[in-house]
């Protein structure tokens, strides 16, 4: 199978597994047990993981929490900040294309009361439209006449995992913080892709996975303020105390090691891959829309202006055949009709009909994801069954 859903998931660097395996057989103590060296040592083996985490993020290394992934990040961040005691505001601003995990944590808190004992409102504001320049990205006159003096969060994805858009975090951050807010960025996909700096951005609580940089699932951070102002959370999962009371559970050396392993990879090579893997995300393009009439792109054109979409992102609306069929059609290749996370439903992408696109068109789209791993050899074979499909499924 050729493998094109890199927004998904990637596969693990060979690299960060020769990394991980050693704190899974030989160095197996508890990081908690600091009586005999055996903890010790694999303690030093985690400190030294999250330093290197946050000196790439630019983040205080007691800033950086160890998680499960990026939904029990998103959910300490945005129940933390609104549940804690001291939260006197009730109100949280998304996007209407944020991750599911953002939105149903944000639907689920407006069932609830704050911590000063009001309803919590969520206020959900507006991308632009399919058919404009920054396609998919959020509308700063609509985000800045949301956010008042009675938001406490504003959640703001910093790069879209099905169009790719990629969001202006620092004006964001400037919008938000002017009204006394505090804001949170969902990264899950912009980091280890793009250069994410938690102080230069002004992020507050900054989220991500390691799976979706070439590291193990099941694995993931929240980095809690910046330095910048103050950040209080009322913790999600307590006892024991650990990484100072913000989340219990003993520490997973071998998935945090894989974890600063697989950010420093990206890293450092991050240039030359982003470099090749525009070159074969232009040749998959390029092979579709000469093949297939009607072949329309979605979300932002980076012709126009690379920075504004994801590296490896293909988000593209057929004219006459449904995203799903054309999947279904070509099973030696994998990629989707959108997140992952929602794929079980039989609904159109969120995100879509929020650019204003129509069930019907946005039922005629898929999603590809280019990754590091992909060779144009595959690239050009992936366009060959892609083609052939189509062709077959409108006679």
């Amino acid at each position: 199978m050729i493998y094109l859903d890199h927004h998904a998931t990637t596969p693990c660097d060979p690299r960060v597994v020769e990394a991980m395996l050693p704190y899974l057989t030989q160095h197996f103590g508890n990081p908690h047990s600091d009586s005999h060296e055996a903890g010790r040592e694999v303690r030093r083996a985690i400190d030294q993981s999250i330093d290197s985490m946050a000196a790439i993020l630019n983040a205080p290394r007691e800033s950086v929490v160890i998680t499960s992934g990026a939904t029990e990040s998103i959910n300490l961040a945005i129940r933390g900040v609104l549940m804690h005691p001291r939260c006197k505001r009730h109100q949280v601003v998304v996007c209407e294309t944020e991750h599911p995990a953002v939105l149903e944590v944000a639907d689920d808190l407006s069932k609830q009361l704050s911590a000063g004992g009001q309803p919590i409102e969520i206020i959900r504001v507006g991308v632009h439209p399919h058919d404009h320049p920054s396609a998919g990205q959020v509308d700063l006159v609509q985000l800045r006449a949301a956010v008042n003096n009675q938001t406490a969060l504003v959640s703001i994805m910093w790069a879209n995992n099905e169009i790719g858009s990629v969001a202006p975090i620092k004006t964001i951050a400037e919008i938000t913080h002017e009204a006394g807010a505090l804001l949170h960025c969902d990264a899950t996909q912009a980091v280890g892709r793009l250069p994410v700096d938690a102080l230069a951005s002004d992020v507050d609580l900054l989220t991500a996975s390691a799976h979706k940089f070439y590291g193990p699932k099941s694995t993931g951070f929240l980095v809690v303020g910046n330095g910048n102002r103050r950040v209080r959370l009322r913790p999600q999962i307590v006892g024991g105390g650990q990484q100072r009371g913000l989340r219990g559970g003993t520490l997973n050396p071998a998935s945090i090691v894989a974890m600063a392993t697989a950010l420093r990879i990206a890293i450092d090579e991050m240039e030359s891959d982003t470099s090749r893997i525009l070159t074969l995300r232009e040749l998959l393009w390029g092979r579709l829309h000469e093949s297939i009439d009607g072949l329309q792109l979605n979300g932002a054109n980076w012709h126009d202006d690379s920075s504004v979409r994801l590296p490896g992102n293909l988000n593209v609306r057929l004219r006459d055949v449904e995203g799903e069929a054309w999947m279904a059609a070509t099973p030696e290749v994998a990629f989707s009709s959108g997140s992952a996370c929602s794929s079980t439903e039989a609904l159109p992408s969120h995100v879509l009909l929020a650019m204003g696109l129509t069930e019907s068109e946005a039922r005629r789209s898929v999603r590809f994801g280019v990754g590091r791993f992909n060779t144009a050899d595959e690239i050009n074979s992936a366009a060959d069954q892609l083609i052939a499909s189509h062709q077959k499924l409108v006679g």
